[in-house]
């Protein structure tokens, strides 16, 4: 049994701070992206949308004077890339999300949906194998807002990493997506140098020479792509871009790695598509509270795949979304 001194016991005290606002009435702002702020009586952080946490400058200094004009002056980042301005009075809510709203700008982000999705910057990234800024907008519009009015059991995370360095921790979202290069080598081609450029230049050691030939083992090569093009005889100036998808991962009170797909993903439709089923699934067949891991883990993650990979669940999208 833990035990701690007398002079780090604390008593709750009796004037803590409460909401003035009935419970019923935090809950609808909260569902418009509005956080009460427990250190007042009758104040919000409001949560302003992003675009995988994109914004022009425009839409930036809109946010700007609103924090200013509605709020205490002050924004900050929350975890997916959405801005809150704080410190907003209850009353200055809608005048807040009108203003906003003339600016092309909304609120929202909160409850059992799907999420804002995140990604990183691989659109620009020097180690970014595909177009994430891209491929993140149209999760974006299909699924965030294309799904908005559908109730799901939990809330639901989609990120998008443009390479498997995963510093946007894809693999920790109910769906993450990572961009891939497989190289194709050309054995005919590969002189075995004594200094192997490939080998050489793949950052997790898996490239080596053996007999005389440059070998990459598969199921150790995370495709990072950084040996393509890098041999001067040109073994390896072809490649295969495509997408790691990642189910089942989330962080907070219960962390989960998500669990990678045996497919491989080589086009953009079909990720989308597998995301849409994933969603799908997770509405047909998960219950009330539960995360998609949770879901995962209960019907098995062979199963999952096997739905995920079949038509039956687009096949039957009017039925599942029917009590939407």
């Amino acid at each position: 049994m833990q035990t701690f001194d007398a002079s780090e016991i604390q008593v709750l005290s009796p004037d803590t701070i409460k909401c003035s606002l009935p419970k019923d009435e935090v809950a609808r702002v909260k569902g418009l992206g509005c956080l009460w702020d427990k250190r007042t009586a009758d104040h919000f952080n409001v949560r302003v949308i992003t675009v995988n946490g994109k914004l022009t400058g425009e839409q930036m200094t809109a946010v700007a004077q609103a924090a200013r004009q509605f709020g205490s002056g002050e924004v900050t980042m929350t975890a997916r890339l959405t801005l809150e301005i704080q410190g907003v009075p209850y009353e200055n809510i809608e005048p807040l999300r009108a203003f906003l709203a003339e600016r092309g700008l909304e609120t929202g982000g909160t409850g059992a949906k799907v999420r804002p999705v995140v990604s990183c910057k691989g659109t620009t990234c020097q180690y970014g194998l595909i177009d994430t800024f891209a491929l993140s907008e149209k999760v974006h519009r299909l699924f965030y807002e294309g799904y908005r009015q559908v109730k799901l059991p939990h809330k639901f995370k989609i990120a998008v990493g443009g390479c498997p360095n995963n510093c946007l921790k894809p693999d920790l979202n109910d769906v993450g997506i990572v961009g891939q290069r497989l190289p194709v080598v050309d054995l005919e081609k590969c002189r075995g140098c004594k200094v192997c450029q490939m080998e050489k230049n793949c950052p997790i050691h898996v490239a080596h020479l053996e007999d005389g030939k440059v070998v990459i083992d598969p199921a150790a090569c995370n495709h990072c792509g950084r040996c393509v093009g890098k041999c001067p005889f040109h073994a390896a100036d072809q490649y295969v871009n495509g997408y790691k998808v990642y189910l089942g991962g989330r962080w907070g009170k219960r962390s989960a790695q998500g669990q990678a797909m045996d497919h491989m993903f080589t086009s953009e439709e079909e990720v989308l598509a597998l995301v849409e089923k994933a969603i799908l699934l997770f509405k047909d067949q998960g219950t009330a509270g539960e995360r998609f891991a949770d879901t995962i883990a209960r019907l098995g993650f062979e199963q999952v795949q096997a739905l995920l990979l079949g038509d039956d669940l687009l096949q039957r999208k009017a039925e599942i979304l029917a009590d939407a």
